[in-house]
């Protein structure tokens, strides 16, 4: 009843929306969890479109007992109807869009997104709100900024303000507050069933109203008439379906996201899944029968559907039992309720949003993530909370694809230098690799049930051995920074083997020594990270230039170290003596995720580019559809444009390549031991021609 208001319809409205359309829920929704109903935000957006193309309720005419609508003299549509047409819209939608199987959609709003857009809604319930709280009249505002103007009607009202009604609203928002900050927690430990705070707030309230008259004496406004026994079904009308349809798609998408989230929430408790498709038609279907009993665009409630999650509901059934109960209501119940003051439910309101508030809070863990992602929430949130929610919502999702845009543009790119003796290549400036030797002395005995772990396999398979000695390379790649620290805690890491291998050993030692990543002489191997594209095409061809010196400034700075210099130089130069120090280039494309058309010829020219210098180019590490998009490539060019690359599936096998048919020429410039390192994998070496 209390959300009802805020779609700008009559409280009973928000009962016909409680036990319609989760009737229809229940035969075609895949989640049993989620309580479909009244929502705050979708109330709320759902107001916005009433308030614009119909006239709003009487809430300002606070000597009126009965709530009734107007109709403005250029609309002929009442509040009832918008909100009707405005759920069938949805409805429509939905299913169009479960018809098309496009349940995938709801992932283009981001957690971020999310986050600042119900944040900045609960704002705009808050200031709707304001006027029953303080019990003041403020005159009806529509369009672009009405947060903005109502405060500033609300403080040209204060000193009209109703004492009775403020009063009113301090004690139930502190009876609630209190009972959802201690004694929920209490009795949820002592029992699956909550307090029913709510309901008993609602009838201590009518009840105090009926007692002191508070209409007739000091002029608190009440919900009014509530109509008993189920309303006759109408047709929504048909002529606004243009009006509302881009509003619409607005709700579709916001509450199709949250019901989804929610699902997948109580999904991931229980262990079983979710059809995104089917909660479209669920959904679509809710709306639309719905609407023909006056209710506004339906959306699954995290409140609610947490207490049934918490009293132990399992199926649909619970969510019948709850709509016999509203059916009660609906039949005779209803009546009693009418000299509830309005300030009773403005208050149950804005203290059920407190967790929505709270998410004020999410700010700062995604600013410490990303600054992208911050500003993302910071935008949505202004500017939904300033101007309006529709296109706080569209600048959210401008902003979410800026990021998108802002990422693509740079990805992360790095030369990788290899680790001594072994196989793993690691970016030369940022990571070091912590080689530990773990030496035991004592070999515990497993038991069957640990004869799952791989280790213990090992060591059963080798139980005539005393001493066994491996290698344990750090897998979180450490800083250079925390290298040292790392190699002060033995105690840790002995805890750390020990609770690897299960058992606590009774001798284990540990010696640690740094090995750092370094280049190959003569070889460059460039690691980059993201989608090569018409888009970055240009971006790869230069950030690869400069990584390896092919590039170099025109002015050279003597304060800057050398990457500084490339990095912050915009006027770059051909060096003719890169041939002198650099040999074979190895592109790593482990993280190359795709590649179109403009891709691959940029990668032919680049491979052009470079031979032409006398440098030889290797591509190491390319996933499956990049190699298929290479050979659609290659079977729609000539002989001369087609992408010659050699191709190989480890940065590894591709220095090995390098090296054995290289070896001549550059044995003196890499040395005995480096040669020896990597001959001993020539054995292993795979090479994958253009036609593989």
């Amino acid at each position: 009843m209390a959300y009802a208001l805020l779609s700008e319809i009559p409280p009973i409205h928000g009962l016909y929306m409680a036990f319609f359309p989760p009737l229809v829920y229940v035969v075609f929704g895949t989640s049993p969890h989620v309580s479909i109903g009244t929502f705050a935000v979708a109330c709320l957006m759902a107001g916005k479109v009433v308030s614009q193309h119909a006239a709003p309720l009487e809430t300002a005419h606070l000597n009126n007992t009965n709530i009734t609508t107007e109709v403005h003299e250029t609309t002929p549509y009442t509040p009832i109807e918008v909100v009707s047409a405005l759920c069938f819209t949805v409805g429509i939608i939905m299913i169009l869009m479960w018809v098309l199987r496009m349940g995938a959609l709801s992932t283009l709003l981001s957690e971020t997104l999310v986050s600042g857009f119900t944040t900045a809604a609960s704002f705009h319930v808050l200031i709707s709100q304001l006027k029953d709280l303080f019990g003041v009249r403020v005159q009806v505002q529509n369009g672009n900024y009405k947060n903005v103007y109502t405060v500033i009607e609300l403080i040209k009202n204060m000193p009209n303000l109703n004492w009775v009604a403020l009063t009113l609203s301090v004690v139930m928002c502190t009876v609630v507050g209190l009972n959802n900050a201690f004694l929920k927690t209490w009795v949820s430990k002592r029992s699956r069933f909550p307090v029913p705070i709510e309901l008993l707030v609602v009838v201590a309230g009518t009840a105090v109203s009926k007692i002191l008259n508070l209409k007739a004496n000091y002029e608190v406004s009440l919900v009014g008439h509530i109509p008993t026994g189920l309303p006759q079904p109408k047709t929504p009308p048909i002529d606004i379906f243009r009006l509302i349809f881009l509003d619409a798609c607005t709700i579709t998408m916001v509450t199709y996201t949250i019901s989804m989230s929610m699902a997948l929430i109580f999904a991931s408790k229980d262990k079983y899944e979710i059809d995104a498709n089917q909660e479209l038609l669920a959904l679509g279907a809710s709306n639309m029968f719905g609407s023909f009993f006056g209710c506004a665009p339906i959306c699954a409630s995290l409140s609610r559907s947490y207490i049934g999650y918490q009293a132990g509901s399992k199926t649909h059934i619970s969510t019948v039992v709850t709509a016999l109960l509203i059916l009660c209501v609906l039949l005779w119940i209803g009546p009693f309720f009418e000299d509830l003051p309005r300030c009773v439910l403005a208050a149950i309101i804005v203290v059920s949003l407190k967790n929505m508030f709270m998410q004020v809070t999410d700010l700062s863990r995604f600013w410490s993530l990303s600054k992208l992602d911050a500003l993302v929430w910071l935008v949505t949130f202004f500017i939904t909370v300033l101007v309006n929610i529709d296109i706080g919502l569209g600048a959210g999702l401008l902003a979410s694809l800026g990021t998108l845009f802002c990422r693509s543009q740079k990805p992360y790119t790095c030369l990788l230098g290899r680790v001594k003796n072994t196989d793993l290549y690691l970016d030369i400036k940022r990571y070091r690799a912590n080689q530990s030797t773990i030496r035991i002395e004592s070999i515990p005995k497993f038991s069957n049930s640990r004869s799952a772990s791989p280790v213990s396999n090992i060591i059963s398979s080798w139980k005539t051995q005393s001493i066994i000695r491996f290698t344990m390379v750090m897998a979180n790649l450490l800083t250079e920074k925390n290298c040292k620290q790392f190699l002060d805690l033995d105690a840790s890491a002995v805890r750390q083997a020990d609770s690897y291998f299960g058992k606590r050993f009774m001798n284990l030692k540990i010696h640690s020594s740094p090995s750092q990543a370094e280049e190959l002489p003569g070889v460059k191997i460039f690691h980059y990270c993201g989608g090569l594209s018409f888009a970055s095409k240009n971006l790869f061809r230069a950030t690869l230039y400069r990584k390896i010196g092919y590039l170099k400034p025109e002015r050279t700075p003597t304060l800057l170290d050398e990457e500084e210099i490339v990095e912050r130089s915009e006027s770059l130069v051909r060096d003719p003596t890169v041939s002198n120090r650099v040999q074979c280039v190895i592109m790593d494309a482990t993280a190359l995720s795709y590649v179109d058309a403009s891709g691959v010829k940029s990668l032919v020219a680049v491979h052009q580019e470079l031979a032409n210098s006398c440098i030889r180019v290797l591509l190491a590490g390319a996933n499956g559809p990049v190699l298929e998009t290479i050979e659609k490539y290659n079977s729609l060019q000539n002989q001369n444009e087609q992408f010659n690359m050699e191709t190989f599936p480890t940065v590894h096998d591709a220095v090995v390549f390098f090296e054995l048919h290289c070896r001549s020429r550059f044995n003196k410039t890499l040395g005995p031991e480096t040669i020896d390192s990597l001959s001993h994998d020539a054995s292993t070496i795979t090479i994958t021609n253009n036609n593989t």
